[in-house]
């Protein structure tokens, strides 16, 4: 089923983000969390791609076999970073043959300490592009990021929402937004969006924190900020995951239950190949 068709239905769509793993056991362990997850009914999961397209040949394994395996509908993520336009071309074909009717297309990361990045020289230089080349295929329905907190490398934030409607004005079906902690920050990049004139989806990306490093991480990456009150707590679990879990569980429920009143259209959960924060979160919400 599409993207278009999923959020076209009545009430909140939930879906979950998966990464390729780099081992055997990591497959194993992924293929438990899935089963576990997809107890939860979600409308469909996702899997990344990796900086520069490191993982394509994995993510599109993965694709398929969750969508073969498991039964469930696949959004996979694409991005324009480290390939030619041939190599893009085939892997839309692949996903077409597949049966796989939703792609995420997506700017993507250079590689890691990659400081002057180039585009490739046949490559696609802008995730507006890639939108464009998945349109021409007459077969997905596509999703783009959005950046409530503004993207790191736009010039400026009435840039940032500017090229947002201009993705979705080349055939963008769907937003799903960066993670955040501060949920005003997604009210105001909705009223924002609106005020242009885009009217697709716009659906909020939450992170359950499993660990304070990593959330420190993740957000310095993202260019996303941890508000003062979230700040204030994770310092008393500094060195203490299980603590950090559980607070993750308590502050994503929070956002989650701020957002559903908001009227959301769903919510996408980074779920970092982890099913016990996600389930829980469901339990407290009563889904």
């Amino acid at each position: 089923m599409k993207l278009c068709e999923i959020y076209s239905r009545p009430g909140p769509v939930f879906s979950f983000e998966f990464f390729p793993p780099k081992t055997a056991k990591g497959d194993e362990g992924l293929s438990d969390e899935i089963a576990v997850l997809k107890t939860l009914h979600p409308a469909f999961c996702s899997v990344t791609y990796g900086a520069a397209g490191s993982t394509r040949a994995k993510t599109v394994e993965l694709v398929d076999r969750i969508h073969r395996e498991c039964g469930l509908e696949v959004m996979c993520h694409l991005t324009v970073v480290g390939q030619s336009k041939d190599e893009i071309r085939s892997v839309l074909k692949r996903l077409m043959e597949l049966g796989i009717d939703n792609i995420i297309a997506l700017g993507g990361d250079p590689p890691q300490g990659v400081v002057d990045w180039e585009p490739h020289p046949d490559g696609f230089h802008h995730s507006i592009e890639l939108v464009r080349e998945a349109v021409a295929c007459r077969w997905f329905s596509i999703a783009v990021a959005g950046f409530p907190e503004v993207h790191p490398r736009a010039e400026s934030r009435d840039f940032d929402l500017r090229y947002l409607k201009a993705k979705v004005d080349a055939g963008a079906d769907v937003v799903i937004t960066q993670l955040f902690f501060d949920n005003e920050d997604y009210y105001r990049y909705v009223d924002d969006v609106r005020k242009l004139g885009v009217s697709v989806p716009i659906v909020p990306g939450i992170l359950p924190v499993l660990s304070v490093p990593q959330a420190r991480r993740f957000t310095v990456l993202c260019g996303s900020r941890i508000p003062p009150r979230l700040e204030q707590v994770l310092s008393r679990v500094e060195d203490d995951d299980e603590g950090a879990v559980r607070l993750g569980i308590d502050y994503a429920t929070e956002q989650c239950e701020g957002l559903l009143r908001f009227g959301v259209p769903g919510i996408h959960f980074y779920c970092l190949n982890k099913s016990r924060s996600v389930k829980a979160i469901f339990a407290n919400l009563g889904l």
